[in-house]
């Protein structure tokens, strides 16, 4: 069984590595030259010209990646599953399935389900991570399809931002309210709906927000003790370290998953993003 995954799941690049998970690196454009995320750039790197001015942005998945690695494992015969960021914020998902249905066309015996996460960073990290250690621990590829998909489902992402400016830029807040919201530290809460950016609430100061954040997730999550955690930051390991802190000694998760918003997704929230994911439904094993 193989397992691809893009670099808006915000793992590190070992993970790829370490773990025989094939990586389909987003790209970033910075200075005049392309990069492919994670590969030929890392994060800090982008936060460091993001503070410094500049404006660096993004494009998907190069075509030619895919048809690259369908063909390969048609002609391998192995089954494939491809694991993709949200529809909803990048064109990576739908160039995919045009790529496989493309490949289909010279090898129908083609054994790829490319799934629509709905999911970022973290978030779809978490996905990514229990799709290989059920694929380890040798359930049936229909099985981690199956749990892959419910996963991703039900994957729950909130987040906040130091700087409004940068959902300004991308439409999320007009630029007015980005402007007064820096001006009385307004702090926005968001989530993921139907694999889109929603703001949610409004708060002024970011330990408000931890404890909103924390509360939302006493209401949406289903047994966060028996959870991993995510949580993701935008080159501000000190917040991450703080709102951990909090979840630990509320929460009591069996673990905590902590890294730093990937070069993707840091181009469009800029630095001192705050982002947690977590399950607001466990999966039943008896459906297995």
């Amino acid at each position: 069984m193989k397992i691809y995954a893009d670099s808006a799941c915000d793992l590190p690049k070992t993970f790829y590595t370490e773990n025989s998970v094939h990586l389909f690196p987003l790209r970033v454009e910075l200075n005049g030259e392309e990069f492919d995320d994670i590969i030929g750039v890392e994060p800090e790197k982008i936060y460091e010209e993001i503070r410094a001015g500049k404006a660096p942005k993004t494009s998907q998945v190069s075509p030619e990646l895919f048809l690259e690695a369908f063909e390969e494992l048609a002609k391998s015969g192995e089954e494939g599953l491809y694991i993709a960021f949200s529809s909803a914020l990048s064109g990576t998902y739908s160039t995919s399935m045009m790529i496989r249905e493309q490949v289909l066309e010279t090898y129908p015996d083609l054994k790829l389900t490319i799934i629509d996460t709905k999911c970022a960073s973290i978030g779809y990290g978490l996905v990514v991570k229990e799709a290989v250690r059920l694929r380890d621990a040798s359930y049936s590829f229909a099985d981690v399809v199956k749990r892959s998909q419910f996963n991703a489902e039900h994957m729950e992402h909130l987040f906040t931002v130091e700087d409004l400016d940068f959902l300004a830029r991308g439409g999320r807040v007009s630029k007015t309210s980005a402007f007064i919201g820096g001006l009385l530290n307004i702090k926005p809460l968001l989530h993921m709906e139907d694999g889109k950016l929603i703001p949610i609430e409004k708060l002024r100061g970011r330990k408000k927000v931890f404890k909103r954040i924390l509360d939302i997730m006493e209401e949406r999550g289903e047994h966060l003790a028996k959870q991993v955690i995510g949580i993701s930051h935008g080159d501000d390991m000190e917040a991450a370290k703080e709102i951990k802190a909090m979840i630990v000694e509320r929460f009591h998760p069996i673990g905590i998953e902590v890294h730093i918003v990937g070069s993707t997704i840091a181009c469009h929230s800029g630095p001192g993003t705050i982002a947690i994911f977590f399950l607001n439904e466990l999966f039943d094993e008896e459906q297995i």
